[in-house]
């Protein structure tokens, strides 16, 4: 999947030669994320969870399938990258929130927390091996060569998930409502639930706030350290394997009582390691701060993750788990405002003022908040 948005974004190029096809191929993905993701949150709490993700895997299997036969016989065209890249993103929230909360009934409550900083750890991994390795495939030998590899790579994923046990949630054998009414139920227990409500907004501060700063980082490097292209790819896979580290930081850990100030911790150390990152003039020494900036905050989205798990009831966890997925899909729209900043006092200045205000917002969180001052004592009494 990360190999792909590279090799996606490179065949895009090359049938269009526009910039906009760049950023049309991505948003056709991530524009179904947020509003596919109530449905498919809704499907997971009433379907058998292992047969709902292999049918989203079979369904991009396809999609690979079919571009690779359109290239191979030379009949490729933009639109069709289109169709296939909207159906992806349609696929998503459907696996996503099955794959959570097979993870959940798999491990259960005690050894949750492991199991998600694995996960993190193998998906932030993917995000520096995945577009290395289509790179070099892409260079050594073709495009089609890369989706040939992508193929296989499903089919593996496909065959490893039959070795998963069967999973539903609690009462979805029962009399179903009907799939709005499940919708609805969803917003409406996460109404009823704030801490619930609390730990997922707060989860997003540093997705709204933060992550946006990637969109930027060509800009970023360019103006601070006069970086190209292969400056941008140092960056990115520095912030990858720091969240890598992140994910084995929390595996190490192991489970603790002390969730809150870890949470807490990591996104305010995030906020400021990030700020000094962009600020520091020379481009080898910011990417120490770099690198310790995705170590905290890899550690603060598991344990916030974790938390969310442990606080919802398991007929309802997929819909909650596609509420935490609506969430990086709306990530992109925080690219905006940075953007925006950035054009008129530079990329460094707007990423520390969006620091700034992460810094803010968390601590006003926390001291508005007693339903997150009291996350810690909640979440024991579900353990």
């Amino acid at each position: 999947m990360s190999g792909q948005m590279l090799t996606r974004s490179i065949l895009a190029w090359d049938l269009t030669g526009k910039a906009t096809a760049l950023a049309m191929v991505n948003l056709v993905v991530s524009v179904p994320i947020i509003f596919v993701s109530l449905l498919g949150g809704a499907i997971t709490d009433r379907v058998e969870r292992r047969q709902l993700t292999i049918f989203g895997q079979c369904l991009i299997l396809a999609n690979e399938v079919a571009i690779l036969a359109l290239l191979l016989s030379d009949s490729l065209q933009f639109w069709h990258m289109l169709c296939t890249a909207f159906i992806s993103g349609c696929a998503f929230p459907f696996i996503m929130p099955a794959r959570m909360a097979i993870t959940f009934s798999a491990v259960g409550p005690r050894l949750i927390q492991d199991a998600m900083a694995f996960s993190n750890g193998v998906m932030n991994l993917s995000r520096v091996a995945g577009p290395a390795i289509m790179g070099v495939i892409i260079a050594s030998f073709s495009i089609s060569s890369a989706y040939m590899v992508s193929c296989t790579l499903y089919v593996l994923a496909i065959a490893c998930m039959f070795g998963v046990k069967r999973s539903r949630s609690e009462g979805s054998e029962g009399q179903q409502k009907a799939l709005l009414a499940d919708i609805v139920q969803g917003f409406t227990y996460l109404g009823e639930n704030r801490p619930l409500l609390v730990c997922l907004l707060f989860g997003c501060l540093p997705m709204f706030l933060g992550m946006p700063v990637q969109s930027i980082l060509v800009m970023l490097a360019e103006q601070s350290w006069q970086q190209g292209e292969s400056g941008v790819g140092i960056l990115m896979a520095v912030g990858g394997i720091g969240a890598v580290l992140g994910s084995i930081w929390m595996v190490k850990r192991g489970n603790s009582d002390h969730r809150l100030t870890l949470m807490v911790g990591s996104f305010l150390g995030y906020a400021l390691l990030l700020a000094v990152f962009a600020q520091t003039p020379v481009f080898y020494i910011a990417l120490l701060p770099l690198l310790l900036a995705n170590i905290f905050v890899s550690a603060g989205h598991t344990v916030n993750g974790v938390a969310v798990q442990l606080l919802v009831d398991d007929k309802l966890r997929g819909r909650i788990s596609s509420f935490m997925m609506m969430s990086f899909g709306l990530t992109p729209i925080g690219v905006v405002p940075l953007a925006l900043v950035a054009d008129h006092i530079g990329a460094a200045n707007a990423i520390s003022i969006a620091c700034a205000i992460l810094v803010v917002a968390v601590i006003v969180f926390y001291l508005a908040s007693p339903s997150l001052r009291n996350l810690d004592a909640l979440v024991k009494r579900k353990l």
